[in-house]
């Protein structure tokens, strides 16, 4: 349903200053007419024309709008694929990302996909968690909260489940998607974040992500954790479907001790090359808020999504032929005037 609104398009605070002023203004020109009336020639019709002419530009400053419901939307020509890693070793807590404050590696990678999301306004996104398996939990979508979501809700694989980390995981799921944004949208600019310690434990030969290059504008491998390591908690899955961490460790089969995962700078960095991207380690002082990918579009296309929102279209055009007539009458009252004078 229609609705009417004010939407100043200079924002409330400079909108709201200007046309308080020019309603004082129409005030102070009703109330001089009146005080000055039998010392002026100023008649009550040019009165009341200027008073009208102060409060119709008023009126259009604060931009009365119709509000209506839509489905379209414009869109950033930017699609942002985040690949994240859930193995059992982003459970460490050995993590800093912006602070101090020790944290899990997937609470640091939750907190980049946030940033992430802040620095592709109206951009698409799409969110895969990747450990024994890969799996595309958010299709490309404009809604930049259904990635932090997500992202939030993440959680890292039970270990009775894990068969160890193979970083190459997400490669066939990625370039299956990658390849369809590209073919539906080849002059897009598709960018891929992938969140990880870097972590190589299987035994497999990790596979190149070179294959990525003919389908992504730009990309990024993320680093979260330390090279110090921390040692991997046991994960379990409770009967109700929620996670939980037993107390005891994850015991290394080699040395019979609880195994110790560190973060890795050499698999990232390889990754990043073999993509032709950047690797970017996370810590205390160095996030992603400043990140942004110089390969972003700056072209908007629209689209029909499922959601309905509201949008107020302005209608300041009869107000401003209303004051062009009344400029005109003013105009030409004073050139009457004037020619009286002569």
């Amino acid at each position: 349903m229609n609705g009417y609104m004010l939407s100043p398009s200079l924002g409330w605070i400079a909108g709201g200053i200007i046309a308080a002023a020019l309603i004082v203004a129409a005030i102070v020109n009703a109330v001089l007419f009146v005080r000055q009336r039998e010392n002026s020639d100023t008649t009550l019709a040019a009165c009341i024309r200027r008073s009208a002419i102060a409060v119709l530009i008023a009126i259009m400053v604060l931009t009365p709008s119709v509000v209506s419901t839509t489905t379209s939307q414009a869109i950033n020509a930017t699609d942002v694929y985040v690949a994240v890693d859930v193995t059992g070793s982003m459970a460490v807590k050995d993590a800093k990302y912006g602070s101090q404050d020790t944290m899990t590696r997937l609470n640091a990678a939750s907190k980049a996909v946030t940033d992430i999301t802040k620095l592709y306004p109206d951009a698409s996104f799409a969110g895969m968690s990747f450990g024994a398996s890969a799996s595309l939990d958010v299709p490309l979508t404009p809604d930049s909260n259904a990635l932090t979501n997500w992202a939030e809700t993440l959680r890292t694989e039970p270990t009775a489940s894990s068969s160890g980390s193979n970083l190459d995981a997400p490669l066939d799921k990625l370039i299956v998607n990658l390849k369809s944004t590209h073919d539906q949208h080849p002059n897009d600019s598709i960018l891929l974040y992938i969140i990880t310690d870097g972590e190589q434990t299987s035994s497999a030969t990790r596979r190149s992500f070179s294959s990525l290059r003919g389908y992504i504008s730009d990309g990024f491998t993320i680093g979260v954790g330390s090279t110090q390591g921390g040692q991997v908690p046991v994960t379990e899955v409770t009967a109700s479907g929620d996670q939980t961490q037993s107390g005891s460790w994850v015991i290394d089969p080699s040395t019979k001790k609880p195994a110790v995962s560190r973060m890795d700078p050499k698999n990232l960095a390889a990754i990043a090359d073999e993509i032709s991207g950047r690797y970017i380690a996370t810590n205390a002082q160095k996030t992603l808020s400043d990140s942004a990918s110089k390969e972003a579009s700056k072209q908007y296309r629209v689209t029909t999504t499922v959601k309905r929102r509201k949008r107020a279209m302005p209608v300041v055009w009869p107000f401003a032929i209303v004051t062009g007539a009344l400029l005109l009458w003013e105009f030409g009252a004073w050139l009457t005037t004037t020619r009286r004078m002569l």
